[in-house]
Formats: C-alpha cells, structure tokens, sequence
C-alpha cells in the first residue's frame, strides 16, 4: 500500500472535526502534520517551551532537530495553527516544561498510539492508503498546489534529492497518471 494525501478538503476537516471530539490532542496532533509537514516523530516529543518562551508568547520560530536526518529545522507557524495551540494549551493547563502530547502513561504519546488513533478516523471518514506520512504529504501536496508548483522549496523542505521524489512522495505524478487515463475515452 502506498500512503497518499488527503486530497479532498472536506475529509480533512470531517477527521479534524473527529479527532479534536475524541481528544482535542489528537485534533492538535492532526492540525500541526498539515500545517507543517513535519514528520510525526518530530511533533510528538514537543514541549510548551518549544512554542512559547517564558513570557508566555509565541516564539518566533519552531526550532528543531528532525530525529531522522538529525538535520536542523526552522518553522514560523501560521495563524491557524497559533490560534489551535494557543487555545489547546490553556483549556489542557499545560506548563512552560509539559509534553504538548502527553500520555496517560507519562512522556508523551508514541508513534504506535498515534497511528491507531489516526488511522482509526482515517477509515471513519473514509480516507483510504492512509499512514503517518499521510499528514506530512497532504502539506507537501496542498503548498504544491498553492504555491504554484514551486517544487524545489518543497522538495528542501523535505530534504528529497530531486524533485522526481518529491512529486512521487506528494503523490503528484499519480493525479497526473489518473488525469491521462481520463483523457481517452472510448
């Protein structure tokens, strides 16, 4: 099976909507994938300090090490997902030194939990060929498509080798296969 995007808006704000019902974690956890393409092993083991300095305000950039490529990243979060965290953070009463994600079990929430939980509203709404990369693809496949085609920022963004990987792992070139098989019908 290979994992796509979310193609279709609608679904994506039917999970959101499911997810943040469930544990408005979990609708955290959705919004921050889309909204910054980062791999879930990344946002998982996010602080309150990471977002916020002492003061209490926004930093202004997201500064991480991406666990995979041990490479730093530098991220300015958008308005929507400042509102989400912002809101989440003082209806959780989270601290300067707590887990955005925190588990039941203490730490944070794992890769595991995260996927079935994922995964489960993925089949209730009816996405299908979805995994954890799912939501770091829909941001890929949507700044795409938004930023006209600008597949080299992406492409660095993601730390691809060339943009033929990157327009597979968005998922791009199959849109295009499907379109080609519309074209000639008989």
């Amino acid at each position: 099976m290979t994992v796509e995007p979310i193609r279709d808006k609608t679904k994506i704000k039917y999970m959101y909507q499911f997810l943040n019902g469930k544990d408005p974690k979990y609708g955290l956890l959705f919004k921050f994938g889309l909204n910054t393409g980062l791999r879930i092993s990344d946002i998982l083991p996010l602080k309150v300090k990471d977002i916020f300095n002492k003061n209490g305000n926004f930093r202004d950039y997201l500064v991480l090490k991406e666990k995979k490529t041990g490479k730093e990243k530098k991220i300015k979060l958008n308005d929507a997902l400042r509102k989400t965290i912002k809101m989440y953070i003082e209806n959780k009463d989270l601290f300067y030194e707590d887990y955005i994600f925190p588990s039941h079990k203490g730490g944070h929430i794992g890769r595991i939990q995260a996927y079935r939980v994922l995964k489960e509203a993925a089949n209730i709404i009816g996405i299908e060929n979805f995994g954890t990369h799912s939501l770091r693809k829909t941001w890929g496949y949507w700044t795409y498509k938004v930023s006209r085609y600008n597949i080299g920022l992406i492409m660095d963004t993601f730390n691809h080798s060339s943009q033929k990987i990157t327009l597979r792992y968005i998922g791009v070139n199959q849109d295009q296969k499907d379109e080609l098989y519309s074209l000639v019908q008989f």
